[in-house]
This record gives C-alpha cells, structure tokens and sequence, in this order.
C-alpha cells in the first residue's frame, strides 16, 4: 500500500463538516452514553440501522443500564432479541455486563484493551466505543469504511485480509482529529453507508471526498473494494415437526454447543422426511397421530441461511391424540410462545405459516 497517509489527512475536514449537516438522526445518536453506543454497535453487526431500530428502542426500555442487562434472565432477553437473529450476541452482551459488575464495580472499562477482552467485542467494536463514548483515536475499520478507503486510495488488497485491514486501521490512527474522534469514526462509517455505498454506483455527486478519489476520477468505484470469495455454504436437510395436542405446541431445548446454542427450537430431525418417514418417526417416540400435513413457505421448502449452514426444511405438523410424556418436549400454548418464549427465525417462519395456515 503506498504512503496515502498524508493525503487521507485532507479528508478530514471536509468529512466532518458533511457530517455535522448530513448525519442521520439515530436514537443511539441521541447521546454519547457508552451503554448506549455499545448496544448499539453490538446489534448493528450483521444487521441493517433500520431493522435494528425497533429493537434497540425496546431493548433499552427493558435493559436501560449495566446493571439491568446483568440481571435480565436469559428467557427475557433472548425474547428481547428475537428477530435480530445470531443470539451469541445478546449471551456475550450479558456476560460482558457481568464481568463488568463484577470486575469493574459495574463502571465500563475505558482503556482500548480492557474493553477488548470483553465477551463478544472485537477489534472493531472496541475502536467504535472508544472513539464514540471516549473520544479516542482509535478506529473502527468495518465493511463500509474499507469500501470508503479502498476505493480512495484505489487498493487492491482483499478487505479480507487481517493483516491488510490492521494496516489500514494503523493508517487511520496517523490522520484522526485532536478533537472529535467519535464523530470522525461515525463520518467514515455514514460515508459508506449512504454515499459510498455497496451493490451499485456510489453517489459520488454528493461525496464531501470526492477530490480525493482515486476510484472515481479513473472510474473504477465498482471494483472496489476486493473481496475473496467465501466458501459455499454448507446445505444441511431438516424436518421440523409443529406437534399439537388440544391448544397446545411442542417444543425443546437445543444442546449447549453448536448452532443456536441452547434455545428453545420446534422438534426436528436430520434430513427431510416424506410423510411415511415422519409418521414412522412419530410412532417410534409413541405418538398417536389423528392428522399430518406439510408446511410450505409459499409454494416452496422452508430456507434458512446461517453464515456459514443453510438450512433446507420440510416441514410437517402432525395433531397428535395425546401429550406425549418426553423429557425433551415442553408443551406451551401460543400466546406463550408469542409473549415469553424466543423461538429463533428459522423456527418461528415454520411456525407463523402453520399459524397462517389454520
């Protein structure tokens, strides 16, 4: 990467001026309080700003502080959750406000490295609560800040790349202002959210940078930034079985490790199942089945893509004579699993299109 460092030091100004004016009004923005920056970083990985507006208002009403978050039982907070999907994030958002009581007599750590040893915070989010909530240089360099630097300098490295984007944040330590750290790390991420955007042309007429862009003046914004291809996700078969008996759902605990660690899932069983498997399944574990039917999304199998899994589902729901005492099963009603119980979105499309259905 050649020496961009002195002439990245002129989009400063010119970045942060376009912020003050342009930034959007974002109910985390409100205020630099580092709980809320830090909740909200955590649910904005992964997830777009205008999904996770809703969560962030209810979750905040529910867990407004530190100490609210340690004491928040599981089943309450994974229902908090529910919709936001990857829920590794809301147990390591607990576990760090544990750790924090506990460890740091429930203030927030300041120093970059503390703060970096908490559960669930990586390199990225450190740099983000650092600078935001303690106005430190220290840069948060995720996709839509290596799309903004990338297409800058016009690099050609894989954004992939650890030791490439470890540059690049060392770079960004070089150019940050005195003053206002917090809102120079949120102008480089709005740049690449709005402006700079992925998936198209970016919307250079309105970029405060543009004088300084490679990309642009040879017009070549669309090749970069370089990404390696992933691997192809790995397609795993399901069947996921609703079983009813009178008013009642079953449901079960996932094990503790793997995929959806420890929530709450609809039955189901490896591979898809025709309707003489499911019904052979369902006598083996002693059911007495009056009905069965598939479910479909639409016309078509139910999906499911984790990051790396996808799920391709067949799915059954089988009126059942009586409950079945299994260890396994809990039997709830729908209003609980509607009010008390986070049932993970692969499940819970399963469940509205049987809900849909009936």
């Amino acid at each position: 990467m050649m020496d961009e460092t002195n002439a990245l030091k002129e989009i400063v100004s010119p970045l942060l001026t376009w912020y003050h004016a342009n930034q959007r009004k974002l109910p985390w923005r409100e205020n630099k309080d580092l709980y809320r920056v830090w909740i909200s970083e955590i649910m904005l990985q992964q997830t777009r700003v205008e999904a996770v507006i809703p969560y962030y208002e209810r979750f905040m009403r529910h867990c407004p502080d530190i100490a609210s978050l340690a004491a928040c039982e599981d089943e309450e907070l994974y229902k908090l959750w529910e919709g936001l999907g990857y829920y590794s994030r809301a147990k390591n958002l607990k576990k760090a406000a544990n750790i924090i009581c506990e460890r740091y007599e429930g203030k927030f750590p300041e120093q970059y490295e503390e703060i970096l040893s908490l559960p669930g915070i990586g390199a990225y989010t450190a740099g983000a609560i650092s600078s935001i909530a303690f106005e430190k240089a220290t840069p948060a360099v995720d996709g839509n800040v290596l799309r903004v630097i990338t297409r800058l300098t016009e690099d050609d490295h894989d954004i992939m790349d650890a030791g490439f984007r470890k540059q690049v944040t060392e770079m960004l330590e070089k150019i940050y202002p005195e003053r206002e750290c917090g809102d120079f790390t949120q102008s480089l991420m709005e740049l690449g959210a709005v402006l700079c955007v992925p998936n198209g042309m970016p919307k250079c007429e309105a970029c405060p940078v543009r004088f300084l862009c490679g990309a642009d003046h040879s017009q070549t914004q669309l090749q970069y930034p370089v990404k390696k291809k992933k691997a192809a996700r790995r397609i795993e078969k399901k069947t996921v079985l609703i079983l009813t008996c009178e008013d009642k759902i079953a449901i079960r605990k996932r094990d503790g490790a793997g995929v959806l660690a420890g929530m709450w899932e609809l039955p189901n069983v490896d591979g898809n199942l025709t309707k003489a498997q499911a019904l052979d399944w369902l006598a083996e574990k002693g059911f007495v089945v009056k009905d069965i039917r598939k479910i479909l999304d639409g016309k078509k199998q139910f999906k499911h893509i984790f990051t790396h899994i996808e799920w391709h589902m067949t799915c059954w729901t089988a009126a059942c004579e009586a409950v079945v005492k299994d260890r396994e099963l809990t039997w709830v009603s729908v209003s609980q699993l509607e009010a008390e119980i986070a049932l993970p979105t692969a499940f819970r499309n399963v469940l509205k299109a049987y809900l849909k259905s009936n």
